[in-house]
């Protein structure tokens, strides 16, 4: 099997494999360079410093999360498509937690590119809207109204924040009830 050679990508991927791992705190220029088994000052090769990992992070972890959310949004509409989209958003932090903390930690505004994909996540809850005939100011709102209520659970989720004894999924549930139920009443 051949190395497979270094570039930015394999940096932000290294990255992406330690935060999932270990959490984004262990995220570190000395420990990515220690993993790719180079120095840390050969990393600013492939990255701008810490920031910009972040930074990398951050786009990587909001792209992912478009992706699966379009693909969790095919061929349903209405109560099921925010339904698939809302298990889409738990399934995606669940599976890169790491990544996804990353989205929390490079604020967007004023980056074009970060931007660009906060936009796309809203368009893609947006697109699933329409099948409830809301007017175009009214699904921008909903949309935004259902990415704050899926992020907010996942967060809150992923850091344990969710007090036993309720079942999560049992919660989650409701809380897509009581959205649908909202966006219907609009």
């Amino acid at each position: 099997m051949t190395k497979r050679q270094l570039d930015k990508d394999l940096v932000i991927e290294t990255a992406g494999k330690i935060a999932d791992r270990e959490g984004l705190d262990a995220v570190t220029l000395t420990r990515v360079a220690k993993v790719l088994g180079i120095s840390q000052p050969a990393l600013y090769r492939y990255v701008d410093g810490y920031d910009d990992l972040i930074r990398s992070l951050s786009l990587e972890g909001r792209q992912l999360l478009g992706e699966r959310l379009q693909a969790a949004a095919v061929g349903v509409s209405e109560d099921d498509a925010v339904r698939a989209m809302g298990n889409a958003w738990r399934r995606a932090v669940a599976d890169r937690p790491g990544l996804y903390a990353a989205t929390d930690r490079s604020p967007c505004a004023g980056d074009a590119e970060l931007e660009a994909a906060v936009d796309n996540i809203v368009e893609t809850l947006g697109m699933a809207l329409v099948g409830y005939g809301l007017d175009p100011e009214e699904e921008v709102h909903a949309a935004r109204a259902l990415r704050s209520a899926f992020h907010g659970f996942a967060h809150l989720e992923a850091g344990d924040g969710h007090p036993e004894p309720h079942d999560l999924d049992d919660t989650f549930a409701h809380i897509i009830d009581l959205l649908c139920a909202g966006i219907r009443r609009l």
